[in-house]
């Protein structure tokens, strides 16, 4: 399809839909902002040099760098949201692609927990458990003695 065909068209609507092409364009976009942050790097270090080195007649030592601080932070802050920026950006292929996975599991899943179900209204007949031995004819273990209480046990215990 093409712009032609279709006035909704859009370039990315078929990289949305693919968590591989999805992964790629995110890298191309990463990459990018990558080289743009090591630009902005260098600029923010060159500036800091400069203004940290532009001092005005009266000047005390501290002044200069004073007077850069507040054009340093906004570079700073720049340079951190661009970083934010990145690290979001692989998140987000990350997180498409697991999208997928779960979408190709769910039906799956559905299937097992049907089956459970259904075996849960409908339970196999278990074999039954062999039944104990009478009274009669129970073997006593040395050393136990039938259930008493704590009345029978007498000083022997205490």
């Amino acid at each position: 399809m093409n712009s032609n065909d279709d006035p909704n068209y859009s370039p990315l609507r078929d990289v949305a839909q693919s968590p591989e092409a999805t992964a790629r364009y995110l890298a191309d976009v990463q990459r990018v902002l990558l080289d743009i942050g090591k630009n902005l790097e260098t600029l923010a270090h060159e500036t800091r040099v400069h203004l940290r080195d532009t001092h005005v007649e009266g000047d005390r030592w501290y002044h200069a760098r004073l007077r850069a601080m507040p054009v340093e932070k906004a570079l700073g802050s720049v340079l951190k949201n661009l970083n934010n920026l990145t690290v979001g950006l692989e998140k987000s292929a990350y997180k498409r692609r697991a999208h997928d996975e779960v979408v190709v599991n769910t039906a799956q899943g559905r299937k097992e927990k049907e089956l459970e179900r259904q075996r849960k209204k409908n339970p196999q007949l278990l074999q039954a458990a062999p039944n104990p031995p009478q009274q009669g004819s129970q073997s006593q273990n040395v050393g136990y003695g039938g259930p008493t209480s704590l009345y029978d046990m007498g000083r022997e215990s205490a």
